[in-house]
C-alpha cells in the first residue's frame, strides 16, 4: 500500500503541492505585483522620473487631500454606528422573540446588503434629492427636509446597506449563547437593559465587531455612493480615482500615494479590532441555548414596529428604483404615468452592457470555483507551512478597496509582456481575485463538516489523493461549492468599483452604464438596469436559501 501512495507521490509535487504552487503564482501575479506597482509608483517624482517623497510631500501639505482622509474616517465611523443601530436590535429581537414573518425580514435584509450600494444612493436621490418626491411631499405639509447630498446622506446609505452584516453575524452569535448565564445574571437582579449590556453583549462581542468590521472596511472602500451623492465631500476612493484619470499617460504617483494610504487606514482598522476581541475572551458551554419568546401586548408591537421598519426602510430604496424603471420618460424627464420607455432603451442602445457583465460574471465565476475549491481544500486540509502563508494571503482582497486594485491592475499590466489594458481579461482577473476568498471560505468551512476519515479510507483502498477529491470529496463539498460561487457572482456582476477604473467603450458593464446614466441624468435608463440586477440578485439569493441555505461564512468571511 505504501508503494501505491508513492507512485502517486513523486518528490514534493504531487497533485496538492501544484496547486499550492499555483495558488502562490495567482496571488503573487494578480496582488503582490499590482500593489508593489502602487507602492513604486508612489514614490516617483513626476517631473523627473527619480525615486522621492514628493507625492507624500504634496499629499501631506495640502488641506486638500489630508481633508479627504478625515472625510473617509467620518463617514466609514459614521456608517458603521449606524449599522451596529439598525443591526443589533433586529438580530435581538429576531433571534430571541417570536417576529411574523421572521424568514422574509432575514430575506429582505441580505437582499438590501447584496444590492449595488450605489442603486441606494441614485434611489435617495429620487426620494430626497434637490426635486425628490418624498422631499417635495414633506415640502407641501410644511416640513422641510435636507438635501440627501454630502457626508450626513452618504451615511444614512452606508447604515441601511451595511447593517445586515452586524444582522448576521451578531444574530448568529445569540443563537448559541448559553440561556443560563443570562438566568443567573437575572437572578442577582441585572434585568431588561442591564443585563443585555452586562452579560448577553460581552458574549457576542466578537461576532459584533467582526460585523462592524465589515461594515467599516466596506464604507472606507465605497466608490459609488460618494461619487454620486457626495458632490464636493471628497473621500479617498473618489480621490484616488479622479487622481488617477487626470494622470492617465503619465506616472500616477498621487494616486498611487492616496491609495497606499487607503491601504494603511484599511489595515491599521482590521489589526485594532482583532487586537480589541482578543484582549478580551468569552466563552459558555452550549449546553441551554436561548428560547424564543412570544411577546404580548404593546411589548408584541414594538418588537414587530422596529423590525419592520429596519426592513422596511432599508428596501424601500429597491423598491423605488423599480418602481421608476417603469415611469413614463421623455428623454431624462419622467412624465406623468407609467409606460416601458426606459427597458426599450436599453435593449435599442445598450445592450452590450448586459450582455458584458453576464459574460464577465460567468467567467469569473468559473475561475473562482475552480480555483477556490481547490485553494479551501488545501487550506483546510494541508495544515503545513506553505498553507499557513497562503491563507493571510487570501485575506489581501478584502484590505484593498476595487478602485485600488484597478489603479493597480492597469499600473502592473499596461506594457509587455503581460498587456491587458482595455480588455474583457483585465476586468474578468479583477472580479476574480476579489471574489475568490468568497469561495475559498465557503469550500473551508464545508469541509469542516466532512470527516477527514472518509478520504483516508478511499485513499488506503488504493485510490489516488486527486481520484479521491473528485469521487468522494467533491461530491460532499457541493453545497458549499454552490452556495460560494452564485454569491460570488452576485458580487461579481454588481461590481462597480474596480470595473469603472478598468472598462473602456467596448467593455462597459451594467454597474458602470447605471453609474454613468446617474451622472448624466438619465434615471429612466439607471433604474430600468437596476432593476435587472436586483431581479438578477433576488433570484440567485432565493435560489441558495431555497435549495442549498445561506450560511454567514458565505457572505461574511
Amino acid at each position: 500500500m505504501i508503494g501505491v501512495q508513492r507512485k502517486h507521490r513523486i518528490g514534493r509535487f504531487d497533485f496538492w503541492s501544484v496547486v499550492t504552487i499555483l495558488g502562490f503564482v495567482l496571488v503573487i501575479l494578480l496582488l503582490i505585483i499590482p500593489l508593489f506597482g502602487i507602492f513604486k509608483s508612489s514614490f516617483i517624482d513626476k517631473e523627473t522620473g527619480r525615486f522621492a517623497l514628493s507625492n507624500y510631500r504634496e499629499f501631506a501639505s495640502n488641506s486638500y487631500y489630508t481633508g479627504a482622509i478625515l472625510n473617509s474616517l467620518l463617514v466609514s465611523f459614521g456608517g458603521t454606528i449606524g449599522a451596529l443601530l439598525f443591526g443589533i436590535p433586529l438580530a435581538y429581537l429576531t433571534s430571541r422573540f417570536r417576529i411574523r414573518g421572521k424568514a422574509v425580514v432575514a430575506t429582505l435584509a441580505v437582499l438590501s446588503l447584496l444590492s449595488p450600494p450605489f442603486i441606494g444612493a441614485y434611489s435617495w436621490i429620487l426620494m430626497l434629492g434637490r426635486n425628490g418626491f418624498l422631499r417635495n411631499m414633506l415640502l407641501s405639509v410644511g416640513i422641510t427636509l435636507p438635501t440627501i447630498y454630502g457626508s450626513a446622506g452618504i451615511i444614512l446609505v452606508y447604515t441601511l446597506q451595511y447593517y445586515p452584516f452586524v444582522f448576521l453575524l451578531t444574530s448568529g452569535a445569540l443563537c448559541t449563547v448559553d440561556r443560563s448565564l443570562e438566568e443567573a445574571a437575572e437572578n442577582l437582579g441585572a434585568r431588561g437593559a442591564a443585563r443585555f449590556f452586562k452579560v448577553t453583549l460581552p458574549l457576542v462581542l466578537p461576532s459584533v465587531s467582526a460585523g462592524a468590521l465589515i461594515a467599516f472596511m466596506m464604507s472606507l472602500a465605497n466608490f459609488g455612493t460618494p461619487m454620486i451623492i457626495g458632490r464636493n465631500f471628497r473621500v479617498l476612493p473618489t480621490m484616488a480615482y479622479n487622481l488617477f484619470t487626470s494622470e492617465v499617460g503619465e506616472n500616477p504617483g498621487l494616486a498611487s500615494t492616496v491609495s497606499i494610504l487607503l491601504i494603511m487606514v484599511s489595515t491599521i482598522v482590521l489589526f485594532f479590532q482583532r487586537y480589541t476581541v482578543s484582549r478580551r475572551k468569552y466563552a459558555s458551554t452550549l449546553i441551554n441555548k436561548p428560547i424564543v419568546k412570544r411577546l404580548k401586548g404593546l411589548k408584541s408591537a414594538a418588537a414587530h414596529l422596529v423590525s419592520y421598519f429596519i426592513v422596511a426602510i432599508s428596501t424601500l430604496p429597491l423598491a423605488v428604483v423599480v418602481v421608476y424603471s417603469f415611469r413614463k420618460t421623455s428623454g431624462p424627464v419622467f412624465q406623468p404615468g407609467f409606460g416601458l420607455q426606459s427597458y426599450q432603451k436599453v435593449f435599442h442602445d445598450v445592450p452590450r452592457t448586459i450582455t458584458n457583465s453576464a459574460l464577465y460574471s460567468v467567467a469569473a465565476v468559473i475561475l473562482i470555483v475552480t480555483v477556490g475549491t481547490l485553494i479551501g481544500y488545501i487550506l483546510s486540509r494541508k495544515r503545513n507551512f506553505a498553507s499557513k502563508l497562503l491563507d493571510p494571503l487570501l485575506m489581501i482582497p478584502y484590505i484593498v478597496p476595487g478602485t485600488v486594485l484597478g489603479i493597480g491592475f492597469i499600473v502592473a499590466f499596461n506594457r509587455k509582456p503581460i498587456y491587458l489594458v482595455g480588455t474583457a481579461a483585465i476586468i474578468i482577473l479583477s472580479y476574480f481575485i476579489r471574489r475568490l476568498p468568497y469561495s475559498v471560505r465557503s469550500s473551508a468551512s464545508i469541509l469542516k463538516q466532512i470527516d477527514p476519515a472518509l478520504e483516508e479510507a478511499g485513499i488506503n483502498l488504493g485510490s489516488p489523493p486527486g481520484r479521491t477529491f473528485r469521487k468522494i470529496t467533491l461530491p460532499l463539498m457541493m453545497p458549499g461549492i454552490i452556495s460560494g460561487a452564485i454569491m460570488s457572482w452576485v458580487t461579481a456582476v454588481n461590481e462597480l468599483s474596480a470595473s469603472i477604473v478598468l472598462y473602456v467603450g467596448r467593455t462597459m458593464t451594467m454597474p458602470v452604464r447605471i453609474y454613468l446614466s446617474v451622472l448624466d441624468g438619465l434615471f429612466g435608463t439607471a433604474s430600468a438596469l437596476a432593476t435587472f440586477l436586483l431581479v438578477a440578485t433576488g433570484l440567485a439569493l432565493f435560489i441558495v436559501n431555497k435549495f442549498i441555505g445561506l450560511g454567514k461564512e458565505t457572505l461574511v468571511v
